[in-house]
């Protein structure tokens, strides 16, 4: 089966790395969630990842104690590069040849963002994991992936979480929580949804780029959506 994507961009939590207690970084999860980016790979789709830092840091603990927003901001953009190296070793152990880009410049452990470049490698059939946010304080790692998306030409941007879809309400805690198979951007922003940062959809709805939310754990979700299954929640015009 032909794959329905050329190019994705995978944005993740950094609690997609960590162990039973949240935090922190756990080989075990990086090598599954590996596993789940080599099955895409293997198909001959080109992957590009973001990936966020919320297992190792989390801005608004500091902000709570009186620490800047810019200062918790950076420290948590740092962190995202320590997640992207943790999944690149587990990558490369798979066999998947794959490169960290960052947006803040540490050249000693990773290649600095250059969006040819990035290109480039995905062209090459290797793994692209962009660290260190958009490189600007104020912006989530949900903007990060959705500006990456857009300058890389990314066919969808799948944001993989812990639950299966989008509801307009808590579904553990509300069972009539209604199930969105699809929703327009607009609606999304309309209703507050909290499962994606305003500011990606936005910037996805002005360049018409879908965006699919799904459970990374769940039932080869990835591999599913990248071979044309209706997966999750798909947010784009409708």
């Amino acid at each position: 089966m032909e794959p329905k994507y050329e190019r994705i961009l995978l944005k993740m939590g950094g609690e997609s790395l960590s162990g039973a207690n949240g935090f922190g970084i756990d080989p075990q999860r990086a090598a599954e969630v590996a596993q789940v980016i080599k099955s895409v790979h293997d198909l001959g789709v080109e992957v590009a990842v973001v990936i966020g830092a919320g297992n190792l840091w989390r801005g608004a603990a500091g902000m709570e104690h009186g620490m800047e927003r810019a200062t918790a901001d950076h420290m948590g953009m740092i962190a995202t590069v320590m997640n992207a190296l943790a999944l690149q070793d587990a990558l490369e152990r798979l066999g998947v040849v794959t490169r960290v880009q960052t947006a803040i410049e540490m050249r000693t452990v990773a290649e600095p963002y250059i969006r040819l470049r990035a290109i480039r490698h995905l062209e090459k059939g290797r793994v692209v994991i962009f660290g260190g946010g958009t490189g600007n304080p104020y912006f989530t790692t949900d903007s990060a992936g959705a500006l990456r998306a857009m300058e890389i030409g990314a066919d969808v941007l799948i944001k993989a979480t812990k639950v299966d879809a989008i509801y307009d309400d808590d579904p553990e805690k509300n069972p009539a929580a209604r199930r969105f198979d699809q929703i327009s951007y607009i609606d999304f922003l309309n209703l507050r949804l909290r499962v994606m940062d305003s500011t990606a959809v936005s910037l996805c709805m002005d360049n018409n780029l879908p965006i699919v939310v799904l459970n990374l754990w769940q039932d080869d979700n990835v591999t599913r959506l990248v071979l044309g299954e209706t997966v999750g929640t798909t947010i784009c015009n409708i």
